[in-house]
């Protein structure tokens, strides 16, 4: 069967599936959205309490309900984010490992009983290892598979850079690279304001004094945990991430944004995923970007090559 554009799977009805949910009907993204978990009493609350939504100026006319794996057979996008997320004071992704590859095992067996042409994004954790794994295991097209990836990373990034520097985070370009997780890494080099490279900021700025990469670094890094330390979980910014490729698929965008992807052959490396700024559309990764990196970013890279390579031998 053909792909139905503008028709979203949701697989997972918990916290983070539905911020998804409710966060695509408040942007009037799409029109056709089905949601399915385990439990379908609980996918059934979840639509039923989004559905009122829909009565409010600011919300979509989406048409909402629980469905099964057979609604992924003309699905345009499905959205993964099955199984079990850290948790306050367990920070490292990677203890979710051999979780969620049973369940997303579990549920990729069932997607792709229907379809492999469906794009599909992945926001369970440990979301590098699991792109790449499940992309080979099941011969689903690199382009049509992806994690959200460091796209909440750098959205943090920006933020926090556009504040020391006085400005709006839509006029910063940098990204957070590599891993989503602990050994993520922001290429400098290609970070700018308005076109003003990074080591110039302080001065075209008016800091009083040079931004300490180490610390900005580390606090796009630790943020995420401690969120989840303060409230238990995160589900709001990587809600956000998730649309915002949604939108960018469905609006046909070509936009760049960065997304856990195969890397076939980008810098050398074609035995794992992890984040490039990638072009989206309607079909999904048009292009992976490859920066210019210097010999400080190529290193980081590697870095991080090197541990998702460990943990892919893992499995």
């Amino acid at each position: 069967m053909s792909v139905s554009y503008g028709k979203l799977v949701i697989v997972g009805a918990g916290k983070v599936g539905s911020a998804v949910l409710n966060s695509v009907l408040r942007m009037n993204i799409i029109d056709d959205i089905v949601v399915i978990n385990r439990n379908k009493d609980r996918a059934l609350g979840e639509v039923l309490d989004a559905s009122h939504t829909t009565a409010f100026a600011y919300s979509s006319n989406a048409n909402i309900r629980v469905g099964d794996y057979s609604d992924c057979k003309d699905a345009h996008i499905i959205v993964i984010t099955a199984g079990p997320s850290i948790l306050p004071g367990n920070h490292d992704r990677n203890t979710l490992l051999k979780k969620n590859v049973e369940v997303m095992d579990s549920v990729m067996k069932q997607i792709t009983a229907y379809t492999k042409e469906a794009i599909i994004i992945i926001i369970s954790n440990p979301l590098d290892v699991l792109t790449y794994y499940f992309q080979k295991k099941y011969d689903y097209p690199a382009d049509k598979i992806m994690g959200t990836g460091t796209l909440l990373d750098t959205a943090r990034f920006n933020k926090m850079l556009g504040d020391l520097c006085g400005v709006d985070a839509k006029n910063v370009v940098g990204f957070v690279l590599g891993e989503h997780g602990s050994t993520s890494f922001i290429p400098w080099n290609t970070v700018n304001i308005v076109g003003v490279p990074f080591d110039d900021l302080a001065e075209k700025f008016g800091l009083k004094a040079p931004i300490d990469k180490e610390a900005l670094l580390n606090e796009t890094k630790t943020i995420g945990p401690h969120i989840v330390d303060l409230k238990g979980y995160t589900s709001s910014g990587v809600s956000l991430a998730a649309c915002r490729i949604i939108g960018a698929i469905v609006r046909n965008e070509h936009c760049i944004v960065p997304v856990s992807t195969v890397m076939n052959g980008k810098y050398g490396y074609d035995d794992i995923a992890m984040s490039l700024p990638c072009i989206i559309s309607k079909s999904g990764i048009d292009r992976i970007i490859e920066l210019p990196l210097d010999e400080q970013g190529r290193k980081d890279l590697r870095i991080s090559h090197d541990h998702l390579r460990e943990l892919i031998d893992l499995i």
